[in-house]
């Protein structure tokens, strides 16, 4: 490969399509030094804060989703579709990439499209079991099409599609050696059970109510909590720092140490949490958001279920809750079973194996 490659990434919105791009933006720069690598984002989205501060140059387009339900937002939108075309044409003319990569979301699609339109490569990484629109549209015309699930050849065209996984945390592979690190560090009672409760860096508003509602529970059953709440709930919900047993955290800065320390799990249903639960391999009980596009979290949670890989709990049938923990608490079999059922479903080398995707394309 020569010395002079040189890559555009595009993604953003949401973590679950910055961060994949971070790690194969990194992959990147780890097996070429002198790579040129430009991001290309929607402006006022997180990913342009979050590109910068892992160390990369991005440019903003003025784009945004359409709303499903009308609105007046609706009607800026082909103005800001025609602003954004003609800013990423010009992009990728001024950069001359020789590969340009798509990870999902509004900016990638027109990064895409005019790639495509210049003949260069394009490689779509798609990290749900549901396609999002962006990605849709722009895979029937790239070169290769990188999943995480099976049965995608219903959007994707079946030649294109390669099943590599989705790019993880490389320091969750060896979480099984971390056990009394990660819960000295959260200062545990290693006599105890131990539930991790995650919600995204936002917070899910649901899955906090339900767990405040569980407290007493918990602490009935002997289980102590680690509670990431998100940033958006967490003045609501830090009080419950002063209860025994229980640790309220807007966020997780060690999350490796968070899932060696757990015994269980309950979390959203996102693909980069799905894929990353894989590997940490502690049962798991999905508690999907219904409030994202085409449900995709049931159906990302669903693909797990179905190998026998975790529980599926849908928001209307929280009420269960309590009888599905204390069931899971109490059967030893179904702990093993969950646990080496989904972790027959990671995929650890989704980064490395999409990269070489991205080279073999290009060469």
């Amino acid at each position: 490969m020569q010395k002079s490659l040189r890559v555009i990434i595009s993604g953003g919105g949401t973590g679950g399509h910055i961060y994949p791009a971070i790690a194969i933006a990194n992959e990147i720069k780890l097996r070429y030094p002198e790579a040129a690598i430009l991001f290309v984002g929607a402006k006022d989205k997180m990913e342009m804060e979050k590109v910068p501060q892992a160390g990369y140059e991005i440019k903003g387009l003025w784009i945004s989703g359409i709303q499903r339900k009308l609105t007046a937002k609706n009607l800026s939108f082909p103005f800001k579709l025609l602003s954004s075309l003609w800013k990423a044409g010009r992009i990728v003319k001024k950069f001359k990439p020789n590969v340009v990569i798509g990870t999902g979301g509004f900016a990638s699609g027109p990064t895409l499209m005019m790639a495509n339109r210049k003949g260069i490569p394009t490689l779509v990484q798609e990290q749900n079991s549901y396609p999002g629109i962006t990605n849709k549209l722009v895979g029937k015309k790239a070169s290769k099409v990188c999943v995480a699930y099976d049965h995608l050849e219903r959007f994707f065209p079946e030649e294109k599609l390669v099943k590599t996984g989705n790019p993880v945390r490389q320091d969750l592979l060896f979480i099984h050696t971390k056990t009394e690190e990660g819960k000295a560090f959260f200062e545990l009672d290693t006599e105890r059970k131990t539930l991790l409760v995650l919600g995204g860096s936002l917070g899910a508003r649901r899955i906090n109510e339900l767990i405040e509602e569980q407290l007493d529970f918990f602490a009935a059953q002997d289980v102590q909590v680690i509670w990431q709440c998100g940033k958006l709930y967490y003045e609501q919900y830090k009080k419950y720092n002063e209860r025994e047993g229980v640790q309220v955290h807007a966020f997780l800065n060690r999350m490796d140490l968070a899932y060696a320390a757990a015994d269980f799990i309950v979390s959203r249903a996102g693909a980069s949490s799905v894929s990353e639960l894989c590997i940490v391999g502690k049962p798991t009980i999905f508690i999907p958001s219904p409030n994202v596009a085409e449900d995709h979290q049931t159906k990302n949670a669903k693909a797990i279920v179905d190998k026998h890989g975790a529980i599926l709990l849908k928001e209307r049938e929280l009420q269960t809750f309590p009888i599905v923990v204390e069931t899971l608490l109490k059967d030893k079999g179904k702990q093993e079973s969950l646990s080496e059922n989904i972790k027959m479903l990671a995929l650890p080398n989704a980064t490395n194996d999409i990269v070489n995707q991205v080279i073999k394309i290009i060469s």
